[in-house]
């Protein structure tokens, strides 16, 4: 059923497990509505919902299903001001990203990390309740580091996202 010799495949994590078209209907339809039933699923794809759940159970393994996420409105938080920080590193031959990264992502109020090529190492996403709070969480966390060279705060206005990813591996 899972073949490997077919141009409609990908190999991810899991040595015996390959992608097919069902697969991919799969994580197409949960990126659009991650809390559908089971049952409904099943439906939309076109198999049975034991097949269903046991080909989702196989796509968390394999990790190609990395998650389900609520989208929660900021404000809803208490947050009133998110930024983007570009971050230029010192010396990046002393610097381990990885490590700096995942130093970051401990920072409450950092949403995400980008690590980037090109004029800025790092691209940060933050979120705080006030001005005064951006300012605080940017001056202790990025201007006070001895690794960054440069950085540069650009306040967030207005932002969407499309909560789905394209797919170039499905032919």
């Amino acid at each position: 059923m899972f073949g490997t010799h077919s141009p409609n495949y990908i190999r991810l994590n899991m040595p015996d497990f390959d992608l097919d078209r069902t697969d991919f209907g799969l994580l197409e339809t949960l990126q659009r509505t991650a809390r559908i039933t089971n049952k409904e699923l099943a439906a939309a794809v076109g198999i049975s919902p034991s097949t269903c759940l046991e080909r989702v159970r196989r796509l968390q393994s394999c990790g190609a299903l990395t998650g389900y996420h609520a989208a929660v409105d900021p404000e809803a938080f208490g947050i009133q001001v998110q930024a983007m920080v570009s971050v230029r590193l010192a010396r990046h031959a002393l610097v381990s990203f990885d490590k700096l990264r995942d130093e970051l992502l401990n920072i409450p109020e950092v949403v995400s990390v980008y690590l980037l090529a090109g004029a800025q190492d790092f691209l940060v996403h933050v979120a705080a309740g006030s001005v005064n709070h951006l300012r605080d969480v940017v001056s202790e966390n990025f201007a006070a580091r001895d690794d960054v060279a440069h950085m540069e705060t650009s306040l967030i206005f207005d932002h969407a996202r499309s909560h789905s990813l394209p797919n170039f591996a499905q032919t």
